[in-house]
């Protein structure tokens, strides 16, 4: 499921400054901002990944990915599954 996704283009020196922002963004609070008022906590720890691709004869691509693992959320109450005992027996339905 995406979250959030954005394409451009742009200048080799506004792609550095981008790198940037997203670097000291992880250095100061670990909270990456994108979009109008997204924000997402990277974990202490991460898994990364570089891959630099030769995509055709003129087309090169480089990908930095990084992920972790969160916690899930609690279930709700109705979700929740109830115990059941041996004692307990599965009611078979009346016939009528």
């Amino acid at each position: 499921m995406d979250i959030y996704e954005d394409a451009r283009t742009v200048s080799r020196a506004d792609l550095a400054a981008w790198l940037r922002q997203l670097a000291n963004q992880l250095e100061s609070d670990g909270r990456i901002f994108y979009g109008a008022a997204g924000a997402v906590t990277v974990a202490d720890t991460v898994r990364c990944e570089l891959e630099i691709e030769r995509e055709s004869e003129t087309e090169l691509s480089v990908e930095i990915e990084f992920s972790w693992t969160v916690a899930a959320p609690p279930k709700a109450a109705d979700e929740v599954e109830k115990p059941t005992s041996g004692d307990e027996q599965a009611e078979a339905p009346s016939e009528a």
